[in-house]
Order: structure tokens, then sequence, then C-alpha cells
């Protein structure tokens, strides 16, 4: 029999690959969750019955009644108009078009309905639930494909007028440097992002300079992932130790303007190349920051791991939801 509760949020984290809904109780304890591949081949309204069905099975599983929900809240990818609830553009699903995943969530399961920022709402998961509970100021950063960023200050996130902010990924670290995927030169991302960096590994194994990465994964930046990466180091690939720690040097650098700017008590740091290799990534950036952050705001400063994972989207995307009106 299905259990009738009082009050029920569901955290949603889509990405292009793949997606996962949970749902929590009032104190935000997961009841069940449900995941599932993103057919982004398969077109826009393919990619939005996803989404509707694996909530329907997440609900499910926590052997709740949508009637239950009190609010849904999404991690978006893309560019967002956060006031109206519309997903403008998202190459990472293949959507060039708007896209209003607001209404179509509020139609379909008659309860409030927040859109965020994927980042943002790992970030707020992080200061809300994890490493960087009770924190002043937190910085999130997660370096991927591209580099995430996001800020939470006295408890509410950094945010445009209509859209997200601490696109971190996109200061300018280099002059007249690579070309970006959002059109500019010299990009962090373009140059210390998991796409950038597994371009550089791909050219050494190519020259036979990478002999553990050359064998499992030769030149084919499909297969040049985290894990791999990790994998190749430990087994004395030097020359990708000396790529990946190159890369996260830079990304320090580039938090210690951000630091400057925002005087944060904790930045945390997130995502796929954190998670693979945690301890020399950590240990990189710190000295990145050093090299530009000011002595007086590093003295304050805590840099720490993330704590929840995977969790920490669909987390922050709940309270987030539970909180808006």
């Amino acid at each position: 029999m299905i259990k009738r509760r009082k009050k029920v949020w569901l955290g949603f984290d889509l990405g292009g690959t793949k997606m996962m809904a949970t749902v929590y109780d009032a104190s935000f304890r997961p009841l069940a969750s449900a995941k599932a591949k993103t057919p982004v081949a398969a077109g826009a309204q393919a990619v939005q019955a996803r989404i509707r069905d694996t909530i329907r099975e997440a609900l499910k599983e926590a052997n709740v009644l949508p009637s239950d929900l009190a609010a849904i809240g999404v991690g978006c990818p893309g560019v967002l108009d956060l006031d109206r609830g519309v997903i403008l553009e998202a190459p990472n699903l293949g959507w060039k078009k708007p896209v209003p995943l607001r209404a179509l969530l509020s139609g379909w399961f008659h309860c409030r309905v927040l859109l965020v920022n994927d980042v943002d709402a790992g970030t707020y998961g992080e200061w809300r639930f994890g490493a960087g509970k009770g924190a002043r100021t937190l910085v999130g950063v997660f370096p991927g494909t591209g580099i995430g960023g996001g800020c939470v200050y006295e408890g509410k996130l950094l945010r445009g007028r209509t859209g997200s902010a601490m696109e971190i990924g996109h200061l300018p670290v280099r002059e007249n440097g690579r070309l970006c995927g959002c059109g500019k030169r010299g990009c962090l991302e373009a140059h210390a992002g998991r796409l950038a960096i597994s371009a550089e590994v791909a050219q050494a194994a190519f020259r036979g300079e990478a002999p553990y990465t050359s064998a499992n994964a030769g030149a084919d930046l499909k297969k040049l992932k985290s894990g791999l990466l990790a994998r190749s180091i430990k087994a004395g690939d030097t020359v990708v130790e000396r790529i990946v720690r190159d890369a996260m040097r830079l990304v320090g650098r580039g938090i210690g303007g951000a630091v400057n700017l925002l005087a944060p008590d904790v930045v945390v740091l997130g995502g796929g190349l954190i998670e693979a290799m945690p301890r020399f990534a950590l240990e990189e950036v710190r000295a990145g920051l050093k090299e530009t952050a000011m002595t007086s705001f590093l003295r304050q400063l805590k840099v720490r791991e993330a704590e929840l994972g995977d969790d920490a989207t669909t987390l922050g995307a709940a309270a987030l939801a539970a909180e808006s009106r």
C-alpha cells in the first residue's frame, strides 16, 4: 500500500549522458532514487519524456504518490532563464531552442517547480549538507569536461538578474590562448578542463610518451576520461601526471582570482577529476591559489574536497525548491 506523506521533495539532476531523480522526506533523507540515460540523439521530446518517466519511477520506488510532492528542484545544464523556468539553450542536451521545462513539469506533477543551474545546485548542496556546511561564503568549483563554479553567500546563491553567475571556467587566463567553446580565447576551461587535458594526453600517447595510456586508450579522446587518467598516472605515465598537475595548478590560479573578489572562508572542489585523483589535484590547486590569492584571504581560507558526489545536485536542487516560493 502506498504510504501518504505530509511533505516530499524531489531533486533532479539533468545531465547530457545521464539523469537522476531522488525523493527526499521533510528532513532531506533520501527515500528512493531512479537513474536513466539521457537520450540526446532521440531529440528534445524524447529527453523530456525520459525526465517525466524517471521522476515517476523514483516516486514509485519511494512508495509515494505524485500528489505527495511539495516541490521539484531541477539542476540543469545550459543557459537558463531562472525567473521563467526556461532552458534557453543546452548544447549538451542537443537543445538549441528554448524549452519551458518548469511549465512542463508543473503540468505533469501539479506542484511547485524550480530550475537551477546544475553547478549552483551542487554548490548549494555542499553548503547545506556537505563539505561547506556552515560557511559564511562558499565557492564551489567542479573541474570536469568544463569547469563549473558557484557561490553561496550568507545562505543565498549568487546569481544574475535572470541567469546563473560564477562562470569561473570562463575567466581569462591566457592572452590570445586556445579557442573556448564559449567563443572567446584563453578561458580557464579551454586550458584546464578535462577536454583540454585529454587532448594533451592524446598527443603524448601518440608520440609514445605515455605507454599505459597508449595501450588502453590510444589517442581516442572519448576513452580519456578521469578514471583512465588516474590509472595512467598510477601505472607510471609521468607525462600524464605532469599534464594534470599543470592543469590543476592553473585551476588554482583561477580560483585565486575569485578568492580576491569574494573572500570566501571555504572553497569546495568536486567533479570527476577531483574524485579520481583528489590528493595531488588538491595539492596543485592549493599551490596555484598561493600564487594569485592575497595572503590575508588565504589565512582564512579552507580548501576541501566535496563530500556528496553525485548526490550534491539532487540534494541542492531539492533544498532550493523547498525554500522557493
